[in-house]
């Protein structure tokens, strides 16, 4: 049984092809550039056994373009010769706001849902949109499913997800914290209980999904309570080019000091601040790099980066009382020892200790790196998000 996952962003379009039946990726790819002169198209796919990839420069001017161009791709390598293949097609939602609680078989009425939540999320669900429209004309026999970024986050309680602004604001505007990385959160906590040998139900988990976009979830016996990110991805952690956490009357000073309009400090808040406000790059393996050759600007991202980190997973410890596992997810998460130790130094006494030699092994699987005296199990789990889309695809088609 087939699955196609598709990510539709505002000027590229993300897929994977997986054999359900094998829990197999059969293809992978990406088309770049949409809209612009020559788009970039990716496609790594398996030619029999043998991993294989091709790339080729197109002009694409659309999202129908693009998904005609990605089934050509597919054709051309055997891994999808017919539409009719599919058993179903799962599309990535940014936001879900409060109409959605789980994944949801798309028809129209999904469909003019998504578009209402279109202003809290004006790039991703518009895009996401985008797909969802262009793959149903384009297929419109096969079943998909909407699967919400933010649909996790729907049990913490509203005591958690409220602001402290006039409650009127909630309730005619929505205000309130969403979260976000919901899919990422979810599936690693359950690799991690299934790997612990224990029912999520019975545990109590602290989530780090750490990449260009960062977020830290409360996960209280399998329920998400509480998480970094809010009514957008802004809030929380220090991000490659996100602020995170911020006075808000900065803006106040900053406009009237330099005259900037609300577009210019949506634009700075978002895409000049973080890690590359801080020290010139997003990229944390570069700021790693550069950090090692005592390069101070690097050196204050890395420390910032470690000490925001350090001060949610204090919190959430509170919040949830006894954490039985912490885990480390994301391309940062995944990756960087460094960024693991640094956070977690001075964890000690709350039962949060990582061992050294552990914490620098690379494995591709899930790795445990805390030390027999800790009290917390610390894992580093990669995500997999297009295929947690794939396997609640699959579920609401099968139900």
């Amino acid at each position: 049984m087939k699955i196609l996952v598709l990510n539709s962003g505002s000027s590229s379009l993300k897929f994977q092809l997986f054999e359900m039946k094998d829990l197999q990726v059969l293809a992978s790819g990406i088309i770049e550039q949409i809209g612009e002169e020559k788009s970039q198209c990716t496609l790594h796919y398996l030619d029999g056994d043998t991993p294989s990839h091709i790339e080729k420069l197109l002009t694409i001017p659309s999202h129908h373009a693009a998904i005609a161009t990605m089934a050509v791709l597919l054709r051309e390598t055997e891994t999808l010769t017919d539409i009719h293949e599919l058993h179903g097609i799962g599309h990535r939602v940014v936001h879900g706001g409060e109409h959605f609680h789980e994944p949801m078989r798309i028809d129209s009425k999904v469909i003019h849902a998504i578009e209402d939540l279109i202003p809290l999320a004006p790039l991703h669900n518009s895009a996401n949109l985008s797909g969802i429209k262009v793959a149903m004309e384009q297929a419109p026999d096969i079943p998909q499913v909407a699967v919400f970024d933010t649909a996790f986050h729907q049990t913490i309680p509203k005591h958690g997800f409220l602001y402290a602004l006039p409650y009127s604001l909630y309730t005619k505007y929505r205000i309130r914290r969403y979260g976000f990385h919901g899919t990422s959160h979810h599936y690693v906590a359950k690799q991690a209980a299934e790997f612990i040998g224990k029912p999520i139900t019975s545990l109590n988990i602290i989530t780090l999904h750490l990449g260009n976009g960062a977020s830290v979830t409360a996960i209280k016996n399998g329920q998400s309570v509480d998480t970094s990110m809010g009514m957008t991805p802004l809030e929380g952690l220090i991000m490659g080019t996100r602020s995170g956490d911020l006075d808000p009357a900065v803006l106040f000073y900053l406009a009237r000091q330099t005259g900037m309009g609300i577009d210019e400090l949506d634009s700075l808040l978002n895409k000049d601040s973080g890690l590359k406000g801080i020290c010139g790059d997003n990229d944390m393996r570069t700021i790693t790099e550069r950090s090692a050759q005592d390069d101070p600007q690097a050196l204050l991202a890395l420390e910032m980066f470690c000490y925001r980190l350090k001060k949610y997973i204090g919190s959430y410890l509170a919040v949830l009382g006894v954490v039985d596992c912490l885990i480390f997810t994301g391309g940062i998460g995944e990756n960087s020892a460094q960024v693991r130790q640094i956070s977690c130094q001075g964890l000690e006494p709350l039962g949060m200790i990582i061992d050294a030699e552990k914490n620098t092994c690379r494995t591709n699987g899930i790795a445990i790196i805390n030390s027999a005296e800790s009290a917390t199990t610390i894992l580093v789990v990669p995500t997999d998000e297009e295929f947690e889309i794939a396997a609640q695809t699959m579920q609401i088609i099968s139900s």
